[in-house]
């Protein structure tokens, strides 16, 4: 039987320490452009881009110790050295599904994302135990997203 590794908190520090379970998500996207606009279309926001990070648009944070994540443009496997990485997988809607927030404004987060061509998978239910309201759908480049709101 192999013992499995303790990690020991840090010391303090004077940086906050992020006590969410989730830091940071990438979705996979074929068209970055594309799926830029649908996702500032249907949140109604502006994702966030960077020189520096180049095929990569960030969901802007709601605070300073939110989480967020990023769409991630990938490309076709190559055998080329300096082609681009796939580092992030392929769009899916098998396996993990992200949820993004969206309270007070899930009935219409859930029609402009209808109307911008995304497929419905689970239509807007009640959540028990009083955690809120959740949808998913289908993305452009299929991913399964999820769709939570608070009330």
């Amino acid at each position: 039987m192999t013992q499995s590794a303790t990690l020991e908190a840090p010391e303090e520090t004077a940086r906050p320490v992020n006590r969410n379970t989730i830091a940071w998500f990438e979705l996979p996207v074929r068209d970055l452009a594309r799926a830029t606009r649908f996702y500032e279309h249907i949140f109604q926001t502006r994702l966030l881009t960077n020189d520096q990070f180049p095929g990569l648009a960030m969901f802007p944070r709601r605070d300073a110790h939110a989480v967020t994540g990023a769409l991630i443009e990938i490309h076709p496997a190559s055998h080329e050295s300096d082609a681009p990485r796939n580092l992030c997988g392929q769009p899916s809607t098998d396996g993990a599904v992200v949820y993004l927030s969206c309270d007070g404004q899930l009935d219409a987060v859930v029609r402009r994302a209808r109307s911008a061509g995304a497929t419905l998978i689970e239509e807007v239910a009640q959540i028990p135990g009083g955690i809120g309201y959740s949808a998913q759908f289908r993305d452009l480049d299929g991913n399964r997203i999820g769709l939570h709101a608070a009330f």
